[in-house]
């Protein structure tokens, strides 16, 4: 029987319409051209559809494999990638149509809050081992918060978008000293869930792409703060690489492109604001992210030439 879809897969999306979204803001920076962002786009827009249909499809055919992983302690958290993938391509469609835009939003937002919300209440009712604290905590709350603040503020109602990215920000701040204590006072995190830290370095650029959704063209020193977190996690995940990279490969290194691509666009929108800062470092930085997610591209793709071969 061929291997269960997990909704892991999902970060697939986040880091291909990330990238795509780079390229936008790229093209207005210094006039690169605007074809290989909508082609990186479409490519996500693809990814998430085949993997939504897929995965939708063997939740109805399978229900105990759906039940199996949302209540699994680690990987239940990632069902929240179907909402977080959904908020990106509602953000990737909205200059073609609004409309579409909307109703992935509104589907995404019933089922982000449903979730979170779900997910969240099991864990305070208590009984979870504290190893289970990874950053794929971050997922429900932080990250679906985030994108949801950057989807309504895309729609014109940075009203709505402050309420989640306040959400967001909040659990954030409350969640971090969890999987901090659990990465520094217990065993090293066995090799097959550290790929999971690459959703560590995430929230900080994510909730900073999503505030500049908010406040286009903004540039205040909290948003420096923030990306600047970013970046010193970045280079932490740099120093630990050959202790990260001890699993084999596996398409659950895409928990890194989610933080690479937010860095990437929240470094041109502030170069395109005018931060002198982020004006230096934004070719290094666009560069290193397009080798990174197309390196993992062409990785992934053969990993999976290799399985239909055998």
């Amino acid at each position: 029987m061929r291997r269960p879809l997990s909704a892991s897969f999902f970060g697939m999306v986040l880091g291909l319409s990330g990238l795509g979204q780079a390229w936008r803001v790229a093209n207005k920076l210094w006039g690169l051209p605007s074809l290989y962002g909508e082609l990186l786009l479409l490519l996500a827009a693809v990814v998430w559809a085949v993997l939504l249909m897929l995965y939708v499809q063997q939740s109805i055919r399978r229900p105990l494999v759906f039940l199996d992983e949302v209540l699994h302690p680690v990987q239940g958290s990632a069902t929240a990638l179907l909402a977080v993938a959904t908020f990106l391509i509602a953000l990737a469609v909205l200059p073609y149509s609004r409309l579409a835009a909307w109703l992935l939003t509104g589907a995404a937002l019933i089922w982000h809050l449903a979730f979170a919300l779900w997910h969240t209440g099991s864990l305070w009712q208590g009984g979870r081992d504290v190893r289970d604290s990874t950053p794929a905590l971050y997922l429900p709350t932080v990250a679906g918060n985030f994108t949801c603040a950057a989807a309504l503020g895309g729609l014109g109602h940075a009203d709505w978008g402050w309420l989640f990215l306040g959400a967001g920000a909040f659990s954030w701040l409350a969640l971090e000293p969890l999987v901090i204590q659990r990465l520094w006072h217990l065993p090293s995190m066995p090799a097959p869930q550290r790929p999971l830290l690459g959703i560590q370095f995430a929230p900080p650029v994510v909730c900073a792409m999503a505030a500049l959704m908010l406040v286009p063209g903004g540039h205040e020193p909290w948003l420096l703060m923030l990306w600047g977190y970013g970046l010193f996690q970045l280079l932490l995940g740099l120093r630990l690489g050959r202790w990260l990279s001890q699993q084999p490969f596996a398409p659950s290194y895409w928990a890194y492109t989610f933080g690479v691509a937010a860095t990437t666009v929240s470094c041109l929108k502030l170069a395109l604001a005018g931060v002198v800062a982020a004006q230096v470092m934004a070719w290094p930085i666009f560069i290193g992210a397009n080798l990174f997610i197309g390196y993992l591209t062409l990785r992934t793709v053969w990993l999976w030439r290799l399985k239909d071969d055998t």
